[in-house]
């Protein structure tokens, strides 16, 4: 077999040179962004005269304005770093526990020995001890939920950083706003992309000096990264999902349907909660979710890479296959995010949508020849995959195929999710006119419409396993998924400038600036809120590709030669998996109810008891409000959480891997479909409420204005897809992960002692 056109040498300069170009790059945003200023100067008549080019057109008092914008902008700072410091308290606690149990269960399957013991798929071989095996996937988990706190915190760090920046420089035109609210995304995607890759990259060498030549162990300890980074991502989603949801539907149905005052009214005291939410939730909790993706499918294919050929002749380089991927995808990004903010100028509000899709086709079609290049240059013309017990030959160009379908289907699954939640489309205009009879035809046609969106994503993701596992078995599905997820600093910058967009356009309206300012920052929400929705399609479908990769490693790790549905053994655990995601999703929907209903209460209660409030001339509680989600959210995650941690545990140990294997098959057919279903729902509730109070169209004007009896039931129709959209949904995706990895990363012992009950 020939090896690769790149050396080792070059290939351990190129991944981390990657990385560092990418958190460079992201710090260069960073600085950009920081040009703007939310301080007044003390030169030029008292303020900054870089932001005042259009004062006079507008008839804004400028040193005010940014006085106002900056005390907002500290308050949602506060109070998300409050929330997050707090959340991650727990967090600390759990993490330490948890990788206790992993290092105590796995050194007990060799009864903690520190003999070396034959290898498990070659037992001619000899493999570092069980003991080892155990330590190192402690420390890797370790590293991984360290890794995605630190990518939700960055985030949120600089979603606050820029939402007043932006709500400033939409006073220059929206094309600035744009420009700043899309670096300020970039910041993100790029520092979680190349920070990933690197902390993984310098594990998998730090461990390489202990493990030698034995890879199988090596990187059978790594999955403990992909585990650390996906549990995080489950409580920072749910937490966040919780916290956002009930300030968003408290300030809702008492401000914009009891008191008929707008969104973001400075007089309701749920706004700066509200505001708050957007970061903690969509911004830190859509990072750490993305990178538990990217870490899960990197480790399903170093796992499946390091029991082949690869792993076998000790070939670094095509052993590192998916971590060039991903270093040629932060390359690609970089010259993608320049289409948005250099090459091109936005100068109507027409053109923000187009710009952001725009970003995904580049990417895509950029990509695609990156993984040409990657593929061969990095692996041989023929090499063999593990497949079940079996050698599978592969040729390199099939696994450009494998990436290529993963990356595309990704697309796919995004235009389609837009098609049905961005109000440009038939199915959301229709049930913006299902409004007119109610809210009940409202909620009827939006459960129909997420129904038929789960279509052709299922079908796309269908289609990408078949074509990816008949040209590469379980390898190619899980550089499949990672073709997906390749582009994820391009798709987090589109996803973050959501939020910061909505949080531009809440400060533009707390500070009492002109209307024509808040209608730009509403025309950059309106393409944010489309362009959210597409990023939660895509970590829909790249965690079905990784949770399908994660199932077939565990599969192979447990030595288990097939999965057969007709086994009882199987079927049961089948069924119970496809229960867990309705279970999981009452927890968190009605986490979400408890805690609306708390803030309900409170906002009523200010409006009832503070003197002048809705005359605006007191000046509400905030920090009540603010204090009832966060309290809610932090002990409302706590059961969803366990139900998922303790599932994989609990079957394993008492029913074995047989019945583990069908629970997450189960729980992957039908994880993906509600997910899809939920996160689509809400989506077009949402949009169908922002098409009639935009108006922009004759059809749009006659089902408003804000206030009718139509706007208030798409209201009503917003708010129950509130925590369907932003809490339930995005969170199933890491349910099925999460369970997948932490089955791979337990397999050994599950396969030692589990299945009590069955051996009694």
């Amino acid at each position: 077999m020939e090896g690769p056109l790149l050396s080792e040498t070059l290939t351990e300069i190129l991944i981390p040179v990657a990385a560092v170009i990418g958190i460079g790059f992201a710090l260069l945003q960073w600085l950009l962004v920081s040009q703007v200023k939310v301080k007044p100067s003390t030169v030029s008549n008292g303020y900054n005269d870089r932001l005042m080019e259009e004062v006079d057109e507008e008839g804004i008092d400028g040193r005010q304005a940014v006085v106002k914008c900056a005390e907002i902008q500290n308050a949602i700072s506060e109070g998300a770093t409050s929330f997050l410091f707090t959340e991650y308290k727990y967090l600390g606690v759990f993490t330490v526990c948890f990788g206790a149990i992993i290092f105590l269960f796995l050194g007990s399957v060799e009864n903690f020995s520190t003999k070396s013991q034959p290898c498990t798929y070659q037992k001619e071989k000899m493999c570092k001890p069980a003991l080892a095996n155990a330590m190192f996937s402690a420390i890797a988990f370790l590293l991984g939920a360290l890794t995605s706190v630190l990518s939700g915190f960055f985030g949120m760090k600089i979603a606050t950083y820029a939402n007043a920046r932006t709500t400033l420089e939409a006073r220059k035109g929206v094309g600035k706003a744009f420009i700043t609210a899309f670096r300020s995304g970039a910041v993100m995607g790029f520092l979680l992309a190349a920070n990933g890759l690197l902390v993984l990259y310098i594990t998998i060498n730090v461990f390489k000096i202990y493990y030698g030549d034995d890879w199988e162990g090596l990187f059978e300890a790594i999955t403990g990264y992909g585990l650390g980074g996906s549990a995080m991502a489950l409580f920072g989603r749910v937490g966040g999902g919780i916290y956002t949801k009930a300030a968003d539907v408290g300030a809702d149905l008492v401000g914009k349907i009891e008191q008929n005052i707008p969104e973001d009214d400075p007089r309701n005291p749920a706004v700066i909660a509200d505001n708050v939410g957007d970061n903690v939730g969509d911004i830190a909790g859509m990072g750490s979710d993305l990178f538990g993706s990217y870490a899960e499918s990197s480790c399903a294919a170093l796992v499946v890479a390091s029991i082949s050929s690869f792993g076998n002749t000790h070939d670094f380089t095509s052993m590192c296959y998916p971590l060039l991927i991903s270093s040629m995808g932060i390359v690609i990004c970089l010259i993608t995010t320049l289409f948005a903010t250099d090459f091109f100028e936005i100068k109507a509000v027409k053109e923000i949508e187009p710009s952001l899709k725009r970003q995904l086709i580049i990417s895509t079609v950029l990509m695609t020849i990156g993984i040409a290049v990657v593929s061969f240059v990095a692996l041989p013309s023929t090499f063999t995959i593990f497949n079940f017990g079996a050698a599978k030959t592969v040729k390199n160009w099939h696994l450009f195929f494998c990436v290529s379908i993963g990356l595309w289907a990704g697309l796919v699954i995004g235009y389609v999710t837009e098609y049905y939640t961005s109000n440009a489309y038939s199915p959301v205009q229709e049930v913006a006119q299902s409004c007119r009879t109610g809210a009940a035809t409202n909620v009827i046609f939006g459960l129909a419409l997420g129904y038929k969106s789960v279509i052709i994503p299922i079908f796309a993701i269908a289609v990408a396993i078949y074509v990816s596992f008949s040209l590469a078995a379980m390898y190619g599905i899980a550089v499949a998924a990672l073709g997906m997820l390749s582009t994820i600093a391009t798709g987090l910058a589109i996803d973050a400038y959501g939020p910061i967009s909505d949080n531009a356009g809440g400060i533009a309206e707390m500070a009492g600036m002109n209307h024509k300012i808040r209608e730009r920052t509403d025309a950059l929400d309106a393409a944010g809120n489309t362009t959210a929705a597409i990023g939660k399609g895509f970590a829909i479908g790249s965690a079905a590709l990784v949770s399908l990769a994660l199932f077939g490693a565990f599969v192979s790790r447990a030595a288990i030669t097939s999965v057969d549905v007709l086994t009882p053994k199987v079927f049961i655990g089948l069924i119970v998996g496809a229960m867990l995601p309705y279970w999981f999703s009452a927890m968190t929907m009605k986490s979400v109810g408890s805690a609306a209903l708390k803030m309900v209460e409170e906002v009523r209660r200010q409006f009832k008891n503070i003197p002048g409030l809705m005359e605006g001339t007191a000046k509400p509680d905030y920090a009540t409000c603010v204090k009832i989600s966060t309290d809610a959210s932090l002990k409302e995650m706590i059961p969803p959480g366990a139900l998922v941690i303790l599932t994989p545990l609990v079957v394993g140990i008492l029913f074995g891997v047989e019945t583990l294997s069908g629970v997450l098959a189960g729980a992957l057919v039908s994880g993906v479909q509600v997910a899809i279903s939920a996160s689509n729902t809400g989506g077009a509730w949402d949009n169908a409420k922002k098409y009639i109070e935009a108006g922009a169209s004759a059809a749009a004007r006659e089902l408003g204005p804000k206030g009718s009896d139509c706007h208030k039931a798409a209201v009503i129709g917003d708010t129950i897809g509130d925590p369907l959209k932003d809490t339930s949904g995005p969170s199933l995706n890491i349910l099925i992960k999460l369970m997948a990895v932490e089955s791979l990363v337990f397999a050994p012992f599950f396969a030692a002692h589990g299945g009590i009950l069955f051996k009694i």
